[in-house]
């Protein structure tokens, strides 16, 4: 497992699915994608089209770089080894983790950040170029939620493995140790977590479905339209795909579409909590016709889910806002539970613990918050927040956060 300081190879993956948009599919395949469901004449047509080719391709710039500015690298260090050094090392092109968008990798290299998904991409596409064998997974973790307005995003991980250029670039040594693999999850432990190998046209459609998300975030449903078509023309068995596709159909008003797309989920994984959570809403939208089969729904979401996303968390602002630090701190630990590294519950669970002049416990968590940053806003948020504590004592009357 690689790591670094200045990055962090192993940092935060965004996948983004959602609770109104999906959750990462571990499935099998399924016959796709679903032409029935897709409805063009309902939105405004794409200016411009989607390339897949696109996602993977280098542009002149990413070209000099590996053929000629690190080019001494990868001789002295190996492809695999130098290309990684190269890419990740303080002193080279000091990358930032940035999930506020999902990047092509001549974009990711462009702008020198990227989410997870982009930085494996980028990647992915310069050892395809230096004839590496590359292979991406699909790495099973506990769910992680994510919150944007009235969104819930179910966040996945992919990873990448690579190997050293062999006779025949493109084959695999039937030894997996001959594989290095290269994660960006931070503070995780990766050893012995099951990962299935997953096609590269699954990560294609993967960065489409994360585009289509993103756009419905900003209420472009149109683009988000496009986007998530030509995620399921890529890989037609992405169920969180069509999860996605629900969402836009509910957002346009077409609830008859939005269910047949949830449904279509639910056919091949019947337990989909995402799924079941999109159609439920979508049923009681649609008043009293609909709710015994609402309520049968509810009840199974409840089995399966017994304590919703951010539940804990809500209750522990809440606790926040009456003064009681306390119950705050408690409700905050039990969200830290099930999603140990999510930056904003570990900023709330530092104030809870400043409100009760703890500044250790506070300095600990907001620690944490900053290493678990998800942006460049929120890591200087978050150092500034920290700079703070480093100052403060018990009877220090300085403020380190409100309560919204």
């Amino acid at each position: 497992m690689m790591k670094n300081r200045g990055l962090g190879l192993r940092v935060f993956a965004l996948c983004l699915l959602a609770l109104y948009l999906g959750g990462c599919a571990h499935v099998e395949p399924s016959p796709a994608p679903a032409i029935s469901l897709f409805r063009d004449e309902l939105f405004k047509p794409q200016a411009e089209p989607i390339d897949p080719e696109a996602v993977f391709a280098l542009s002149p710039a990413m070209r000099d770089y590996v053929d000629n500015e690190v080019s001494h690298l990868l001789r002295s260090r190996g492809l695999r080894e130098g290309l990684l050094e190269a890419l990740y090392t303080k002193g080279q092109l000091q990358l930032e983790y940035d999930a506020d968008q999902t990047r092509t990798a001549s974009q990711a290299f462009a702008d020198k950040r990227g989410n997870c998904l982009s930085l494996v991409i980028m990647t992915g596409a310069f050892a395809r170029h230096l004839n590496l064998p590359v292979r991406y997974q699909s790495v099973f973790l506990d769910d992680f939620w994510a919150r944007k307005g009235d969104m819930y995003f179910l966040t996945g991980h992919v990873n990448l493995s690579l190997a050293r250029r062999r006779a025949e670039p493109n084959s695999f040594s039937g030894d997996d140790g001959s594989m290095m693999v290269v994660d960006f999850l931070p503070g995780v432990e990766l050893r012995g977590q099951r990962s299935r190998e997953i096609d590269e046209h699954t990560v294609v459609a993967m960065y489409m479905n994360n585009r289509a998300a993103e756009s419905l975030a900003r209420n472009e449903v149109d683009a988000a339209y496009w986007w998530v078509k030509a995620a399921l023309r890529a890989d037609g068995r992405l169920l969180s795909a069509y999860n996605t596709l629900g969402v836009i159909y509910r957002r346009h008003g077409e609830p008859a579409l939005a269910q047949a797309s949830f449904r279509h989920v639910l056919s091949v994984e019947a337990e989909n909590t995402q799924a079941l959570s999109n159609l439920l809403l979508v049923l009681a939208e649609q008043g009293q016709s609909r709710l015994p089969e609402a309520q049968i729904l509810e009840a199974k979401l409840r089995e399966l889910q017994p304590y919703p996303p951010y539940k804990f968390f809500d209750e522990g602002v809440a606790a926040m806002r009456r003064g009681e630090y306390q119950q705050a701190k408690a409700l905050f630990e039990r969200e830290l539970a099930r999603s140990a590294y999510f930056h904003e519950f570990h900023f709330w669970a530092a104030l809870a613990n400043y409100g009760l002049g703890d500044v250790q416990a506070a300095h600990k968590h907001m620690a944490q918050a900053l290493e678990n940053s998800s942006n460049e806003r929120e890591r200087q948020m978050y150092s500034a927040k920290l700079d703070l504590l480093k100052t403060s004592r018990k009877s220090s009357n300085k403020t380190i956060g409100s309560v919204r």
